[in-house]
């Protein structure tokens, strides 16, 4: 039996921080001590906190490897590897690759990204070279053209826990600014105002048409799954009505404090993207997280682009005041852990999976000194 003892640490349960050390045996939390331990061999954390390695619901993170520049795609397993280093340097032991399934037509590299990132995963997994465990999100853009087809290549897949249904049309949720909208393709793209205001008239008629059948079909088609469902960037309490009828229980990024309060008014839980709150606010206009937060309306966040935002928006929230440490910083590992159905993480508690960060409060930044999963020291 492979035995690892952490002394000497400010141990963050679920409900305190506890001075003392923790054993870990074959992958597991067997016990935590109060006060210091004697083991020979026992890693001196020297005050450090250790928390639970955080549990990501939602990361874009590959697509920016392997898009680093636009029209430069960088090779697959390459790009997935870094993405790996990327997590495990933030303390994210835990990951749901969030792939696109569906091109809207302003983003045509998202197909073979959602193919390549499927292949790799299997493969790298499979060989055990990754450091974080990774997962599927299946980010299913419904009125795509293309959305059948890839949710039908993978609907079956053993690593797809968690699936969420995105609109991205122009003129609701995260652009239901049409100005803003119209401005950002213009800039994002070499095309002329009048070939995205033709762009914009197209995606709005498909909109109409295929919204609602290809919402019903995507439904079928992964319910003998049962997984977590969640819908994306919910603007208005029309939006919430309609995704309680459908079964989904999870709002992610909801962008308006209505769509907020009306999603946990009528029992669903919330995500709300770190980045937000490590910068202050929406990069696109949308709601500020903080101020959810503070109205109680926020479960868990996720680091949709960003993985160091996760520990440093939790930990910024409880280093302001804003919410005790165990608290905060069971939006990042409890609380997502939990929505996933992932009963094995996300805690420190015996008999739980050994994934730990090691970190030390630098002023009001997190540095992290060692993650650990599964038992086995990664970073």
């Amino acid at each position: 039996m492979s035995e690892t003892i952490l002394t000497n640490a400010r141990i963050v349960t679920r409900d305190a921080v506890v001075s003392g050390s923790l054993r870990i045996a074959d992958g597991r939390i067997v016990e935590i001590a109060e006060g210091p331990s004697a083991a020979t061999g026992a890693i001196d954390c020297e005050g450090d906190l250790l928390i639970p390695g955080l549990v990501d619901l939602h990361t874009d993170n590959l697509e920016r490897q392997v898009l680093p520049r636009s029209n430069a795609r960088w090779p697959g397993v390459s790009a997935y590897l870094a993405h790996d280093a990327q997590c495990i340097a933030a303390g994210v032991t835990t990951v749901l690759d969030a792939l696109c399934l569906g091109d809207l037509g302003f983003d045509t590299e998202r197909g073979q990204t959602f193919r390549d990132g499927v292949r790799d995963l299997d493969r790298l997994a499979d060989a055990g070279v990754l450091k974080a465990d990774h997962h599927l999100h299946l980010r299913c853009e419904i009125p795509a053209l293309d959305m059948p087809e890839a949710l039908d290549s993978v609907a079956d897949h053993p690593r797809v826990v968690m699936a969420s249904l995105m609109d991205h049309s122009p003129g609701v949720g995260q652009y239901r600014d049409l100005v803003r909208y119209r401005a950002m393709r213009v800039r994002q793209t070499r095309m002329t105002d009048a070939e995205v205001e033709k762009r914009v008239g197209e995606l709005l008629e498909r909109r109409d048409r295929l919204r609602r059948p290809q919402r019903d079909w995507m439904l079928a088609r992964i319910a003998h799954r049962d997984l977590p469902l969640a819908s994306h960037d919910d603007d208005t309490e029309a939006t919430i009505a309609e995704n309680l009828a459908d079964g989904i229980k999870i709002s992610e990024f909801p962008v308006t404090h209505a769509a907020a309060k009306a999603a946990k008014e009528n029992g669903m839980e919330v995500i709300a993207g770190a980045p937000n709150i490590v910068r202050g606010g929406s990069h696109s206009g949308n709601v500020n997280a903080a101020e959810l937060v503070e109205a109680g309306r926020v479960d868990a966040f996720a680091s949709d682009y960003v993985p160091s935002s996760m520990i440093e928006a939790a930990w910024g929230l409880a280093a302001r005041g804003t919410l005790p440490v165990p608290e905060a910083i069971a939006l990042v590992t409890d609380r997502p852990a939990r929505m996933a159905r992932m009963e094995d993480r996300g805690r420190i508690a015996p008999g739980l999976r050994a994934d730990l960060v090691r970190l030390r409060p630098f002023e009001a930044l997190p540095a992290l000194r060692g993650v650990w999963v599964a038992g086995e020291r990664v970073g």
